[in-house]
């Protein structure tokens, strides 16, 4: 499992885009930004839709208030399925990126097993703060293990996400 302080996976990421498969790479997304990443068993799932992606949403420019340059979702889906499930979610301002060969999230060490659920390889719930591609800040929810009998949502919550980051925002020294 990539840990603070480690770079992030350099892995390239296949987006769908006006109608053609664009590819980005971890750099071009990463690099020289402090930005918040979340990852998810999949688009379309219950707590995904109903409270995680959307409370990132919701938060959006709280994050951006902060510092952060960008807020993003990662999950082990294909672009269609990534672009479809924004429009379905009204999502206008974190972005999604597709991992639909699970490169990214099988280097961080977060791909589990789902076939219990018929879902494959998906990831496990985590967050993170990444300043200029080095992980600054790990969140993972516990019991991450194949075929998991539950789906904890405590840990990446956009609120625990944001008390870190304002815990780490240095106030200017008065004179």
């Amino acid at each position: 499992m990539r840990r603070e302080g480690f770079q992030i996976p350099q892995v390239e990421f296949i987006f769908r885009e006006a109608g053609e498969f664009v590819t980005r790479t971890s750099a071009e997304l990463f690099n020289n930004k402090r930005v918040v990443i979340f990852s998810l068993p999949g688009a379309f799932t219950p707590t995904c839709s109903a409270y995680q992606l959307p409370g990132f949403e919701e938060k959006y420019q709280d994050f951006k208030n902060l510092g952060i340059d960008e807020v993003y979702c990662i999950s082990v889906n294909d672009g269609f399925v990534m672009n479809a499930w924004a429009q379905d979610q009204n999502i206008e301002k974190v972005k999604l990126i597709p991992d639909g060969n699970a490169y990214f999230t099988r280097s961080m060490g977060q791909l589990v097993a789902k076939t219990n659920l018929g879902f494959g390889e998906r990831s496990w719930r985590y967050a993170a703060v990444v300043k200029n591609g080095i992980i600054e800040k790990m969140f993972v929810e516990a019991g991450q293990r194949d075929n998991a009998d539950s789906d904890p949502y405590e840990e990446t919550t956009p609120e625990n996400v944001l008390s870190y980051i304002r815990s780490s925002v240095l106030e200017p020294e008065l004179v």
